[in-house]
This record gives structure tokens, sequence and C-alpha cells, in this order.
């Protein structure tokens, strides 16, 4: 990536764009701002505020690297989790093969900071999308884009804009997972079809293997999912074997969400020889801040925890600002502030004068724009002013509420600052 890029995020001036930082904080760079290492509790911090734990990140980010090298995966970890360059950085820092984005304006984000090898997992028919790519595949023979396509149309529109190009753009047939899953070609019969509609705009686009996303076979259970990924396997020894990767040095074979990645380690060390050599790409993505709900239910760890396991990173702190019965009370942190498509956030700690003790009997039952609806039992002590932390479902929707995200060390410490792009 571009160190210059990222130095100058370094630059950037805090202001009120950025919630839950210190107000004294205004007019310093990011980079002094760290420089002060102040404390997350009590140096300033205003809630709601979310930070991400310094330790958690990092044992995530070196697992994963772990696991990927253990099972000979490539990684490209999907960057809309975060949207965060310096993240991005990190993860390939860790041994990421590049970073997998969905729409083009993300691949533009990642650009701006120099990444190199980006995954699409999408088809592009938007015309001034594809030129942009293909003026940046022109200016920069070390950048590589592979991208999905998923059908005839798609490929002719494809084509029509990038008439012309330098380069054409590196492209591999997404296999769907299923009837009534979301994107992706449905039949062997079908997937031939776009894969000859690729062979006949060779200057356009150049088929380099298939891809595809297990996590939505439909009922998704171990075998079926392991079937559907050997249907994958075996369209790339079909499509090999019919000599449709031609001026390729490696074949594509790519899948892996959050969910099911032991599953694609298991299948993709299946996979036989083929006439060039196979780059098995995982594309897991959450597993940075991973979750303390949604993904800490389904993450693969959980099935062979022999392998390790993922912490959560992330935690919201919020302040109760009304308590107006035993049984209830309120904070400052709604939909606004936490991730809710999937989960309620979980209260997890409440902190009162330096003090932080377990959340017992704390439970959120709803989220309102700037506030959690909070039902409290017997046992729980929480007064006015306190201090709670709650835990989220679903990084996708939690990393893109907030701008300037601080690294906190276990005692409060802030130690870096994440900067997202949405």
């Amino acid at each position: 990536m571009s160190h210059e890029a990222l130095a100058r995020l370094a630059a950037e001036r805090v202001d009120h764009r950025f919630k839950g930082l210190p107000p004294d904080a205004d007019g310093l760079t990011v980079g002094e701002l760290t420089a002060q290492r102040r404390n997350l509790f009590t140096d300033g911090f205003t809630t709601p505020v979310l930070a991400l734990s310094a330790e958690r990140l990092e044992h995530n980010l070196r697992l994963m690297e772990t696991y990927a090298a253990r099972h000979g995966l490539a990684f490209a970890p999907h960057g809309k989790t975060s949207m965060a360059p310096r993240l991005f950085q990190r993860q390939l820092d860790h041994g990421a093969w590049g970073i997998t984005l969905a729409v083009p304006h993300q691949v533009r984000v990642a650009r701006a900071f120099g990444v190199r090898r980006v995954f699409l997992a999408n088809e592009v028919v938007d015309p001034a999308a594809l030129r942009w790519i293909a003026a940046e595949l022109a200016a920069d023979p070390d950048f590589r884009l592979v991208a999905y396509v998923d059908s005839v149309r798609g490929v002719q529109l494809m084509a029509e804009a990038l008439r012309g190009s330098a380069r054409p753009v590196d492209v591999v047939v997404e296999l769907a997972a299923g009837e009534g899953a979301r994107t992706g070609v449905r039949t062997e019969a079908e997937c031939a079809a776009v894969a000859d509609a690729v062979a006949a705009v060779p200057g356009a686009l150049r088929l380099v293997g298939v891809a595809g996303y297990e996590g939505e076979v439909p009922r998704a259970s171990p075998e079926r999912v392991t079937a559907w990924l050997r249907a994958l396997v075996a369209l790339a020894v079909d499509f090999d074997k019919a000599g449709r990767f031609t001026g390729v040095d490696e074949i594509v074979v790519s899948a892996g969400g959050s969910a099911w990645f032991d599953a694609v380690a298991e299948v993709f060390a299946e996979i036989p020889e083929l006439s060039r050599p196979v780059l098995k790409l995982l594309r897991s993505g959450a597993y940075v801040s991973h979750d303390d709900v949604h993904y800490r239910r389904l993450t693969p760890f959980n099935r062979v925890p022999e392998e390790g396991a993922l912490e959560p990173a992330f935690r919201l702190w919020a302040q109760v600002v009304s308590r107006p019965s035993a049984e209830q009370a309120f904070v400052n942190a709604g939909k606004r502030d936490a991730a809710h498509d999937l989960d309620l956030p979980v209260a997890q700690v409440v902190r009162r004068d330096g003090a932080e003790r377990p959340a017992a009997g704390v439970e959120v039952t709803a989220l309102s724009d700037q506030h959690a609806w909070l039902r409290t039992g017997p046992e729980a002590d929480l007064e006015v002013g306190d201090w709670v932390g709650l835990g989220l479902s679903h990084p996708c929707t939690a990393f893109d509420k907030w701008q300037l995200i601080p690294v906190a060390e276990a005692d409060g410490t802030v130690v870096d600052y994440v900067r997202t792009f949405f």
C-alpha cells in the first residue's frame, strides 16, 4: 500500500465530524492525538464511543494468518467489513494476498491507498466504473483486479465498456449457491455459456477461474456447504479440461465467508492438479473484529476449537442517562451508533468510579435512534452516569456508523485510530 497515503490519515484534523472523541482535541491531527495516548475512560472521550481492543485485533489478525498458511490458502479478506485502509494494511502485513471488495466505490478507496490486488466479488456493468478500472489497469502494471461475471448479458455490457482497453479485466464465473441464492450462474450449461461469452471478447475480458459464496447455500449445513464447494471445484476442473483458461499463469478458485471457511479449507485441499497452479483464495472478512453474537455463534472455530478462537474486538461504550424505574434504564447509544440488523447489542460490563464489573441483570430490549432500552432485574446495580459496555453483532454494520474509531489497550490507553470510508 501507499505509505504516503496512509500518512495523510495521521495528518487529518480532528473536529466535529468524529463522534465520541474528546472535544478539547479539536484542531489536533490524528497523529498528534495518537501520540498523547489518552485514556478512553478518563481523558475526555464522550459517550457514545465505539472502541476496538488493540490486543484482540492483533490476535485475530495473527490467527487468520496462521490458519490460511496452515491450510495452504491465499487470503483476500473482505474489505467491505471495515472499509478501513489502516486495517487493510495490517491484513496485508499479516500475509493477505489482497483485499476483497464489493462495489467500484470500495475499489476506488482501496486504490487511493495503493492496494495492488483486488478481488471484486460482484459483476460490474456500470460503464463509468469499468472505464475507471480500465484506466487504473493501464496506469499501473502492478495492479491486478479479478471480478465476477454471472451472465452473458453482463459480459456483453462489460466488453462494450472496455472496448479498446490496454489490458483485459480478469474475471471468474460466479457459481450460484443454489436456487434462491443471491447472485451467480445457476446451471453448468449457463456457466459454459458465460465462459464462451468471455472467450469471445479476449481484448476486454480474460477468464481466470471460478468463484462463489457458500454462505448463500439454502438451509446451510456442513453437508450442503461441502456439496456446493465440491461443485465449484468440479466446475474449475471441467473448465480446465475444456481449455478455457488460456493465457493465464494461475487458475483462481475462490470462496469463503466468515461462517464456513473450515469447509472451504477441507474441500480446497482436495483440488486435483490442474494445467496451471491454483490460487485457492479465501475471502473471510468479519474475523478482523469478530463479534459478540452472530459470528461468535457461527464461527468455524466452534467446530474446530483445536485451531484456535477469534476474540470479539468491538465494544460500544454508552452512558446511563435515565433510570425511570427499578425495571428500566436508558443509555445514550441507539441505531445511529450500534449494529442492529441481525441482533441487538449485549450489555457486558458496567463502569463506575474507575471500577468495572459484569452487567448482571441488564438486558438490551430495543433501540431508538439515540437510545438503547435496558431491562434491569433485581440484581442490576445501575445508576445515572454509569458507563455500560455493549457487545455488538455483525461487524459489517458496526464499522459503517463510525468514521474514526479509537483502538484501546486493556487499561484504556488509546494507541491508534482507525479511519473508515463508507
